[in-house]
């Protein structure tokens, strides 16, 4: 039986774990937190969200980020101090601009096929996540807002993906506890909401009953392979020691890019923070003026889900700010303010606010597949959509594997055209 080493027990790490088991192979998983999910996977926006598919490789994109440079409670916030590594993964930015849309088709095709792995292994497993399939409502509060949603909309049908336009009418009716004047909005019946870090615990505990050996509390400070053999070299309890294996998978969020290093290859991956607040909804009152369908507000850039009967989660924003995960009070005040205005009646007395790492490609595609020597694979640099998108890249990445090491393993039915390596 072949061992294949797995560095990363974040969503994207746990399910690549899972789907090796499924697969026959010997699984080890590092993670240098104590637990699964305790880093980008812990508290995000908490939408699958196919809906969410347009990639940011965009003109205005820059444009917004200009406009927005001085201003600490922006949607997008660039630090403008220089950096070769910024400067180089903007220059790549740009550069696939050119391929927006081909980028958001595939991403959509990708994020449809996601729900099929992602809804049967919970269902397989007994995981209870918090799953809502309520859909997701866009909102949009001027013309030019719903104008473009209405071109995007263009892009996702051409991936597979169908979304309706809905009046301000039709939008209270979908969600009545919703306040203020929009100009309309998107409605996608087919997208649901859940709670990652519930998920990423309960199929790390369903690997660990398949086999898959979870170590915490290991970092990974070093990796190796010659082609034959892959070093994996780690330290716990101020200890290092070494391990070896037939292959390595690298899942590891933002310290992909310096592992990929180590192996030869370029991964370019920028940390692009987002922030959250979940709002724990104490009162009855609170409960009943929350929304249970999820939001994505577009001129804002956040999102919302429902978790459960007394959890409400925002969360959204993105900052250009190196591996910097500070929780900045002018960037969390922005997601209470909207809750405020958007949600009148619930109590925002008890908030907790978190901010994560999302680990970002300039083409906005992870990076699905083998490196440059035998036994290398990545599944790494979801960004904004690690939760949507993280099944159905473990499982391209699991056939790959087994296609490469274990021939007698591989054949399974492809879940999507591949992501360029």
């Amino acid at each position: 039986m072949k061992r294949i080493a797995v560095i990363g027990g974040g969503i994207t790490g746990v399910t690549t774990a899972y789907a090796l088991s499924r697969r026959g192979f010997a699984v080890t998983l590092f993670e240098k937190a104590r637990y699964a999910a305790m880093e980008t996977s812990f508290a995000n926006g908490g939408q699958l969200s196919a809906s969410n598919a347009e990639v940011w490789t965009h003109v205005s994109t820059l444009l917004k980020g200009l406009k927005w440079m001085l201003r600490s409670d922006a949607p997008l916030l660039v630090n403008p101090r220089p950096s070769w590594h910024k400067i180089s993964w903007f220059a790549q930015f740009i550069a696939n601009i050119p391929h927006y849309e081909r980028n958001t088709i595939e991403t959509a095709k990708l994020a449809i096929a996601a729900r099929e792995h992602l809804f049967a292994w919970a269902e397989e497993e007994g995981i209870d996540f918090d799953h809502r399939r309520e859909g997701i409502l866009h909102i949009y509060r001027d013309k030019a807002g719903f104008d473009h949603a209405g071109r995007v909309s263009g892009l996702l049908a051409r991936g597979g993906l169908p979304r309706r336009a809905v009046t301000p009418e039709e939008m209270r009716c979908i969600e009545p506890t919703l306040a203020g004047s929009y100009y309309g909005g998107y409605f996608t019946e087919s997208d649901s909401t859940g709670d990652i870090h519930k998920y990423t615990q309960g199929l790390a505990r369903a690997a660990q009953r398949r086999g898959v050996e979870c170590l915490f509390g290991q970092d990974v400070r070093s990796v190796q392979a010659d082609g034959s053999q892959a070093r994996v070299r780690v330290l716990a309890d101020g200890v290092f020691s070494t391990q070896v294996f037939d292959g390595v998978v690298v899942c590891a969020g933002i310290a992909s890019r310096d592992l990929a290093a180590q192996l030869g290859d370029r991964v370019n991956i920028y940390p692009v923070k987002g922030y959250s607040i979940t709002v724990n909804l104490q009162d009855e009152s609170s409960q009943r003026a929350a929304p249970t369908v999820s939001l994505l507000d577009d001129a804002t850039k956040l999102v919302t889900s429902r978790l459960g009967p007394d959890r409400f989660r925002v969360a959204g924003t993105a900052e250009f700010n190196g591996a910097n995960k500070d929780i900045r009070a002018d960037r969390i005040k922005p997601l209470v303010d909207w809750v405020q205005q958007c949600f009148p009646g619930v109590s925002t007395r008890s908030v907790v606010p978190w901010a994560g790492l999302r680990p970002m490609m300039p083409s906005m595609l992870p990076r699905v597949g083998r490196g440059r020597r035998p036994g290398v694979f990545y599944n790494t640099g979801h960004g904004h959509l690690g939760w949507t998108l993280s099944a159905v890249t473990a499982d391209m990445v699991a056939e790959e594997v087994a296609r490469t090491l274990q021939p007698q393993a591989a054949g399974r039915r492809a879940p999507a055209s591949p992501v360029p390596a």
